[in-house]
């Protein structure tokens, strides 16, 4: 049978995920991994090839592509379709994939290839982005160990294989726990205060089950229908409960799917791996790739913003719990109350909630709007393409081209949450942008989210899925992602689109979507009642840009205490003292937090960002790129959103890529080094 992760592709080709079955994935692997290794022994082989760009870095991208072609859909399939064969598919690949990756990474014959063509006549010659693919693949052959002795090199790559697995099942532990949970609910007044559209979603989920009534769950627009709006504050308990004690040894699942013996196996090896590398901590290591200088500048930067903002969200939080008891006579204000008081203050305060502005939300109007913002800002189009094989019926497909039609890439849009699919949201790459024999390879994307969806036709009718402001920011944000990566005008497939960007600087295009969801004339554009078709109306729209400066302060020190215990952990890891991570979280707390969380959170065991995803020790990137995003839109208000300011935030920020340093790129375009008074500014902190 044909495997379709190995059918001969042109540039551009795009996966036949209608044919992709879990059965073909760990063969595809096999084969490739296997020419792969056979290609390159031939290559090195001749010393001459490793001396000049065509000979020896061409014929790795082109092995880096078909890895990329046989991979990348397996991996994409387990986080948006993780049923139990797409998961041991997933768990039967990743060691081999581990595995390769750090043979290549520990190659001597492949080192000494680059070094070679790094001191080579022709280097000289080379186009600077040329240069940094081959100074980044120096630097990152020194950190994945080429250095080290025989024996210390395979601990290290022992140690790399088993993080790879830890981090794999740290991710399924949260998804079972969150799959394993529900609340069935058959008596109404329980779900008093829920929206119409939290309810109807509930009693959607039941009917899918075959049961009466409601069916409350653990995915995020489950949960916050209850936390933010259930009056009864038992209910909010329970699934606040459920929710901060996923994948742990407390709440209702205590012990089952339990992260915290992964956690600490985590930090212990990243802390070996660093000692292996020679580096005091693994903060250091993380920082090797980043635009921060040390751990010490990362936590100056969190000390002093949480200075600034701490005033503010001690005094929101005594307005929250002054309100809460005036309104409900509440003395005992918990973290459970939090969300539900701040949409009631909201509603008193700015006359605004989430659910006054759903209706102006409708997703295919949202996402058209947000076409026509980027259209406007980078003179592109943007059209929907059809005929393109994806994984499930909500998908859709777009090409992005130039104003003269010529094509610059394509992507993929999933935005609706459903069973077997990864929480949150994320922007990943499908195909990047490279220049190759054959012709120009276009970039392509994945766009997935985890919004409500739409609810089945009623009586005949149908309604669009209705989205919160939070939700089309969220939406903005990882189209801000996809814009990095298909706008590159960088053909070396290294550092084409995101790859190469420093880690802190690679959520500045994404952070930088997000202020347009606050813009006049952008909502005024797509904000528009599904029914009646009326535009927000400005009395509401002014409400909805003052309710991005409401407790900011408390946001902000969120963010800060989340950055600060990453950094911590990585930073200070005793290998004498195992299980520190409650008490680094518990002594951040007692700096940074207004509202510490009860004893039973469990907060560090779902926090897959650090323990599963790329940003260990670099979740201050976030707050990191949010001042950069903030001095970036300045940039854009101080000249009236000329479009020559949209084109020169194209032409460096975005087009560039990896191939120059992210500093130099966001001084080319506003003139100076990034300032944090915008910030400040925006957040209502000054």
């Amino acid at each position: 049978m044909e495997n379709p992760l190995l059918a001969p592709a042109a540039p551009g080709a795009l996966p036949a995920f209608d044919r992709i079955l879990p059965e073909h994935a760990e063969p595809a692997l096999q084969t490739v991994i296997a020419d792969n290794k056979a290609q390159l022994e031939q290559l090195l082989a001749d010393d001459t090839a490793s001396l000049n760009w065509e000979g020896l870095v061409e014929p790795l991208e082109d092995m880096g592509d078909r890895l990329g072609r046989a991979w990348g859909p397996v991996q994409h399939l387990f986080g948006v379709k993780a049923t139990t064969d797409w998961r041991k598919a997933y768990n039967a690949c990743l060691p081999k994939l581990t595995e390769y990756g750090l043979e290549m990474s520990q190659h001597e014959g492949l080192f000494q290839a680059y070094q070679r063509l790094s001191q080579s006549p022709g280097y000289a010659e080379f186009s600077p982005a040329r240069k940094k693919v081959i100074v980044d693949a120096l630097r990152d052959f020194k950190l994945a160990g080429i250095a080290l002795p025989p024996k210390q090199k395979a601990r290290y790559k022992e140690v790399a294989l088993r993080l790879s697995e830890l981090q794999a099942k740290f991710e399924e532990n949260l998804m079972d726990s969150v799959q394993a949970f529900s609340k069935h609910v058959t008596d109404a007044a329980l779900l008093a205060g829920m929206t119409e559209e939290g309810r109807a979603q509930a009693a959607e989920k039941a009917r899918a089950k075959q049961l009466e009534g409601w069916l409350l769950t653990l995915d995020f627009p489950s949960y916050d229908a209850v936390v933010s709006y259930a009056d009864n504050r038992e209910l909010r308990l329970e699934l606040y409960r459920a929710f901060a004690t996923r994948a742990s040894d407390q709440g209702p699942l205590a012990g089952l799917h339990d992260n915290t013996p992964l956690a600490d196996e985590i930090l212990a090896l990243r802390d070996e791996q660093a000692k292996l590398l020679g580096f005091s901590n693994f903060a250091e290591v993380s920082l090797a790739t980043k635009m921060a200088e040390s751990p010490a500048a990362v936590e100056k930067f969190l000390l002093d913003l949480a200075v600034k903002a701490k005033p503010a969200a001690q005094a929101e939080l005594e307005e929250l719990q002054a309100f809460a008891k005036k309104r409900d006579g509440l003395d005992d204000f918990q973290p459970w109350d939090s969300a539900y008081y701040s949409e009631k203050l909201k509603e008193e305060k700015l006359g605004f909630s989430e659910e006054e502005v759903r209706p102006y939300f409708p997703a295919p109007q949202v996402i058209q709007g947000m076409f026509a913002l980027v259209e406007r800002i980078y003179g592109v189009s943007i059209e929907q393409v059809h005929g393109i094989a994806t994984w499930h019926a909500d998908v859709t497909t777009y090409a992005l081209k130039e104003s003269d039609g010529s094509e610059i890439g394509l992507f993929y849009l999933d935005p609706y949450a459903r069973q077997d699919k990864r929480g949150g949201a994320w922007m990943d790459e499908c195909l990047g942008r490279r220049r190759t024999h054959a012709g120009l390879q276009l970039p392509s994307a994945y766009l997935t989210c985890n919004f409500t969806p739409p609810l089945p036709p009623q009586n005949g009718q149908s309604r669009p899925a209705l989205l919160t402001h939070d939700e089309v920011v969220t939406l903005f944000h990882e189209f801000g992602h996809g814009l990095h990566h298909l706008l590159t005008r960088v053909d070396e497939a290294a550092i084409s689109g995101i790859r190469g960007v420093a880690w802190d600087a690679v959520e500045l295009p994404s952070q930088f979507m997000e202020n347009w969801c606050y813009d006049r004339e952008t909502l005024r554009g797509f904000a528009r009642h599904w029914k009646t078709g009326e535009p927000i109306p400005d009395p509401l729209l002014q409400k909805l840009q003052q309710s991005r400066t409401f407790q900011s302060g408390l946001a902000t020190m969120r963010q800060i205490e989340f950055a600060l215990f990453d950094l911590r952990l990585h930073r200070d890891f005793d290998p004498a003292q195992r299980g520190r991570v409650l008490d680094t979280l518990a002594q951040v707390r007692r700096e940074v937090s207004v509202l510490p969380p009860p004893a039973w959170n469990r907060m560090p065991n779902s926090f897959t960002h650090v323990f599963a995803g790329g940003y260990a020790a670099g979740y201050y990137s976030y707050k990191w790129a949010e001042v950069l995003s903030a001095d970036a839109f300045a940039a854009f208000e101080e000249t009236a959103f000329a479009p020559a300011t949209g084109h020169r935030f194209r032409n460096t920020v975005l087009a560039n890529g990896g191939a120059r340093e992210a500093m130099e790129l966001f001084v080319e375009f506003r003139g100076r080094k990034p300032s944090i008074e915008p910030l400040l500014k925006q957040s209502g902190l000054v």
